[in-house]
């Protein structure tokens, strides 16, 4: 097996990434265009815009053989939620995948053997308010515009007569370890916890109130990934996912303020988009004091996700009526039953960033 991630450096593809390296018998060429730090993982450093570059890469010595693909890749706007409806924004991400698909099913052709697309709720209508409960993959397509599905179509045709077959995930909420990603709210989560500690405050949610959720690890995911590689149920199927619970963020903060030692204070609604950024030279000092590996900067380190975060913690003002949650019931009957606590997911992922100096111990 030889499996090209694309996105590698993404909450997804790492994970994707990771997984595969560990699977005995597969080997695994990332593509991204920043720096991947994994050994024994292939790197091909790659802007999927640009459809000569990409050729160019699919047709070098490490791709040869490839025989699945995963595509991991997203491009988002500096606007989070504005660039959802973007329709010059849906055609850019039409095109990162489409420039690799071509190009792989060019060369590659001969053995590939699968294709795994990644969606999400969105599919659905989360964002436009229209999502069902639960989200089922038997739903027809909800009337909006969306790249998912541009994406989708053209895996479609694609895939037409060929001999090699194709999987779409759709998962919740993603958490997973990356940073500078517009969509990860693991770096979000733990500099605002570390800031607060350094300040000597309590640990206080900055969202609105109670609300139910559902995430999914990056971990399990790519467990996903792996399981439809090779099993029949999964050809040419669309599988929500999940990591199988539900959670209410005020009652997993006791859970991620014991990780930093802190006490949990009383909620405290703030926008984090507005009020993070400012605080970008007391990171620099955290990290300097730590000794972190994480970047001074603390806009590189959290990208885009102080947004996300006040989208899903409900900072914006009033939420949904009705939560949106996703069916797992097709992809348990497929066979993959997988399924993590969603409160030791949070704790795991922040010591994890602990423990890979990313964020501070004390």
């Amino acid at each position: 097996m030889k499996v090209v991630v694309l996105g590698a450096t993404g909450v997804v593809g790492r994970a994707a990434v990771e997984h595969f390296s560990t699977v005995v018998g597969c080997d695994v060429v990332g593509v991204s265009r920043r720096p991947l730090d994994l050994p024994g993982v292939v790197h091909a450093r790659v802007d999927l815009a640009d459809e000569t570059a990409t050729m160019d890469a699919v047709r070098s010595p490490a791709f040869r053989g490839t025989t699945h693909v995963v595509y991991a890749a997203l491009q988002e706007s500096s606007d989070l939620a504005a660039g959802w409806r973007d329709s010059e924004l849906m055609a850019r991400n039409l095109d990162l995948f489409r420039h690799p698909l071509d190009a792989l099913v060019a060369e590659h052709g001969a053995t590939l053997e699968h294709v795994s697309l990644l969606q999400g709720a969105k599919a659905y209508g989360l964002h436009v308010g229209r999502t069902p409960l639960p989200a089922k993959e038997r739903a027809p397509r909800d009337p909006h515009d969306n790249f998912y599905f541009l994406q989708e179509d053209a895996l479609r045709v694609k895939a037409e007569g060929a001999s090699w077959s194709w999987t779409v995930f759709r998962p919740q909420v993603v958490f997973g370890e990356s940073f500078g990603s517009p969509m990860n709210l693991v770096p979000a989560i733990g500099a605002y916890a570390a800031l607060e500690r350094a300040r000597g405050a309590s640990l206080s949610f900055p969202g609105g109130p109670p609300a139910v959720h559902e995430a999914v690890d990056a971990r399990l995911l790519a467990r996903a990934l792996a399981w439809a590689a090779d099993e029949p149920a999964a050809r040419g199927q669309i599988f929500n996912i999940t990591n199988g619970d539900v959670y209410c963020w005020h009652d997993v903060w006791p859970a991620i303020a014991a990780v930093f030692g802190m006490e949990v204070g009383e909620p405290r609604v703030q926008r984090l988009a507005d009020t993070m950024p400012g605080r970008a030279d007391e990171w620099a000092v955290l990290v300097d004091r730590h000794r972190l590996r994480s970047p001074r900067d603390l806009g590189t380190f959290v990208g885009g996700s102080w947004a996300y975060a006040d989208i899903l913690f409900g900072s914006l003002g009033r939420g949904r009526d009705l939560p949106a949650l996703l069916s797992t019931v097709k992809i348990r009957q497929a066979g993959f039953r997988d399924c993590i606590d969603t409160e030791e997911m949070l704790r795991e992922w922040l010591i994890r960033f602990q423990e890979r100096q990313l964020l501070p111990r004390e």
